[in-house]
């Protein structure tokens, strides 16, 4: 039984950087020449967001800072910034993971809008405090909106094909103590 719970575990984190992977594959394609005048949302965020509040332990921290930090690099934005900022917002869902769990659909959404806020407005200001050049602030606004606006899909997604569920009072997660 033990066996298949750390099966289950690893393969659910493999299967998480595996996504992030994707998401980055498709960042990084290039699909138009030109410069776009609309931004979509941030799937890795919507992704991390939602595991770390149905299944924290799926994202250890060591793995959402390592793959933000990969995406940092890759999507040429200062390298480390965006990392913390949406590791403590990660974080801050793990914690209040217990508390949500037995709300309604709309708790968890407000509270990870509210987070995503957090971490945009953060990552704007130290961005303006350090002088680098920022983004316009119509397109942070608007990938901000479509990110909250998709995260409902990405947990339909990760509910129905991927099987990452809230865990139920009472219910033993995959190092065996309870959820």
């Amino acid at each position: 039984m033990n066996e298949q719970t750390a099966t289950r575990l690893w393969g659910m984190r493999l299967t998480f950087a595996l996504i992030t992977c994707i998401i980055l594959f498709f960042h990084l394609l290039p699909l138009e020449t030109s410069p776009r005048r609309w931004v979509g949302p941030d799937f890795l965020l919507a992704f991390a967001c939602a595991w770390s509040l149905r299944r924290p332990e799926y994202v250890p921290s060591v793995a959402l800072a390592g793959l933000f930090l990969l995406a940092d690099f890759l999507l040429f934005r200062p390298p480390g910034l965006w990392a913390m900022l949406a590791l403590v917002g990660c974080e801050h869902l793990k914690n209040r993971a217990r508390g949500l769990r037995d709300g309604s659909f709309a708790n968890e959404w407000l509270t990870v809008c509210a987070v995503m806020t957090f971490v945009a407005v953060a990552y704007r200001a130290i961005l303006m405090v350090t002088l680098v050049e920022l983004p316009g602030f119509g397109l942070a606004v608007f990938e901000l909106i479509m990110t909250m606006l998709f995260y409902p899909i990405v947990v339909g997604a990760t509910h129905f094909l991927l099987g990452v569920r809230k865990a139920a009072p009472g219910e033993l997660d995959a190092s065996g103590g309870n959820a």
